[in-house]
């Protein structure tokens, strides 16, 4: 369809465009555009990413990672809010013999 257009008629579509949308408004269409493109280009990878990964079976067992022995761990009032959590200390264990 684009090869058939003769120049003086892609010049008018270009002049209408530009009346439509106004010159101010031509970059940042496009500069959105673009970042859309990106966006799904990227989102698309992460699904073929995901399908390629969950087709390959693993064969291998994996054991319960024990949480580290030093690790502080904190309490949070409510999701996001980190204005009030505070460390715990927790008891250490004592044996008794």
């Amino acid at each position: 369809m684009i090869g058939n257009l003769k120049p003086l008629e892609i010049v008018l579509i270009i002049a209408v465009i530009l009346l439509l949308f106004g010159a101010k408004k031509l970059p940042d269409m496009a500069r959105s555009l673009g970042k859309s493109a990106r966006i799904l280009k990227s989102e698309a990878k992460a699904m073929k990413k995901d399908d390629t990964d969950t087709a390959a079976p693993t064969t291998e067992t994996v054991a319960d990672p024990a949480p580290p022995a030093a690790s502080a761990r904190t309490i949070q009032a409510a999701p996001g809010d980190v204005t009030s959590s505070r460390p715990v200390n927790e008891p250490k264990p004592t044996s008794q013999s």
